[in-house]
């Protein structure tokens, strides 16, 4: 029944579509014609000026031939009674104006083949995605496809992507829609600012002419590794507003989020079934045998354990706040530990008491930083070789590095009082950064740089 169905729409949709471009046929030809005759007037118009201007000009020449010519006989008789004859009038004897009109003639056998040669526009052939050719970098991907073979009449490409945790040929349901990129004239295009929140992104492309778009190509995947994290609200400070990536410090918090508690203290979110359910990478939202950040420990942590490799994201923070600060903590941080106050933590921290200051601090040991406070950082942390490190995130200006060995896996930790700051994640590790890191392999170890 629905193929009977769809075929009954398939017959409407052919005659409406035929209709459609037997239109646009009439309609091109009728401006194909308007074009010809416009151009018929303009050349016919210049054959009859040309010809206006040299029979005016051979008339005139006529006149003066005629007048000189009535008065020859007197002029020859007067000749014969001179001894030398004074020339009584000189007249050219050669035409003003030609009577050869060949350089106006056209010749239209090159425009009539070509026109004879006119054919349906065809549809434009599908490209092929050079996977090997394609780039992930910097947050940024680069695609390049071919075609089957040259076409001329190609005007433009379109190019959709679109985000998915699914390896291979998309699925009948995805979660992310189709980005469109339009009016691509080259076979390659850079997609630059993206925030890869999924482990890939999937591509396609197709070709267009001045009429109609061709079929897409077969999707490829490209995988976007990057790190992306959430902020653990389950066990972040009272006073701490957390909206998704997003923290504002709040006065009076604690007494609205402690009336929450108690309201949520038996709903789903808290059910031992659903933290067993959750990713091996993921803290609980609530950390066992565990309360909130609470007394001066205005503290968040990201819910995303750092086991191994490079990791890096950006904070963005109010300049003007009290006290903030952006860093990597153990699970194990005390609940009225700050951060860099202990062992458990490696932090930047900015003071805006009496006088501004920024410093780097770590096991109650602190080293002020001699550089100008951004509006924004990036932290890079290398599990694996111990160093966590901290950039000016716009112009990537190396602020601070910590070189240690991290005892346990490690999450991203904040802190904030009186201010605010946001968090970017879905961020790679920057090839500047890399390079930079590779050039400062040597750098100072936390104990021995902080005292």
């Amino acid at each position: 029944s629905n193929f009977v169905c769809s075929l009954k729409q398939n017959l409407e949709n052919l005659e409406e579509n035929s209709n459609r471009v037997q239109e646009d046929l009439e309609s091109e030809f009728n401006v194909l014609h308007a074009v010809l005759d416009e151009m018929k007037e303009n050349m016919l118009t210049r054959i009859k000026q040309e010809r206006a201007s040299r029979t005016y000009e051979l008339q005139s020449q006529l006149s003066a031939c005629s007048k000189a010519l009535e008065s020859s006989e007197e002029l020859l008789e007067l000749a014969n009674q001179t001894v030398t004859m004074a020339p009584a009038f000189r007249l050219s004897l050669k035409a003003k104006a030609s009577d050869n009109m060949s350089h106006l003639m056209v010749d239209f056998s090159q425009e009539r083949e070509l026109l004879q040669g006119l054919k349906f526009l065809p549809v434009p052939a599908t490209p092929d995605i050079q996977v090997s050719e394609c780039q992930v970098c910097d947050n940024t991907v680069t695609v390049v496809w071919t075609m089957p073979e040259p076409d001329s009449k190609i005007d433009h490409y379109i190019l959709e992507h679109r985000r998915t945790n699914h390896e291979g040929p998309p699925r009948v349901r995805e979660d992310y829609p189709w980005m469109v990129v339009e009016g691509i004239k080259e076979t390659e295009h850079t997609i630059t600012g993206l925030r890869f929140e999924t482990r890939f992104m999937t591509f396609r492309v197709k070709a267009c002419n001045k009429a109609v778009a061709g079929e897409f190509s077969e999707p490829i995947t490209l995988e976007t590794p990057a790190f992306t994290f959430r902020l653990d609200s389950g066990s972040s400070h009272q006073n701490l507003k957390v909206e998704d990536l997003s923290v504002e410090w709040d006065s009076s918090g604690g007494k609205i989020q402690d009336i929450r508690k108690d309201k949520n203290k038996n709903s789903p979110m808290h059910s031992p079934a659903r933290s067993a359910l959750m990713s091996p990478k993921r803290a609980p939202s609530a950390r066992p045998g565990r309360d909130r950040f609470t007394a001066e420990s205005y503290t968040v942590l990201a819910d995303t354990l750092i086991d191994a490799g490079q990791h890096y994201w950006e904070v963005r923070f109010d300049k003007e706040s009290k006290t903030f600060a952006v860093g990597v903590a153990l699970r194990s941080l005390g609940k009225f530990d700050q951060l860099g106050k202990t062992g458990a933590s490696w932090c930047i921290h900015l003071n805006n008491w009496l006088q501004q200051s920024l410093t780097a601090k770590h096991n109650n040991k602190a080293r002020t930083l001699d550089c100008v406070i951004p509006n924004s950082i990036g932290v890079y942390c290398n599990y694996d070789e111990g160093v966590l490190s901290f950039y000016n995130a716009k112009t990537k200006q190396l602020m601070h590095s910590f070189k240690t060995k991290f005892p346990q896996p490690v999450l991203p930790a904040f802190m904030v009082w009186n201010g605010s700051f946001s968090v970017v994640t879905g961020l790679q590790v920057p090839s500047v950064v890399q390079s930079g890191q590779r050039k400062n392999s040597n750098t100072s170890s936390s104990n021995a740089s902080l005292t």
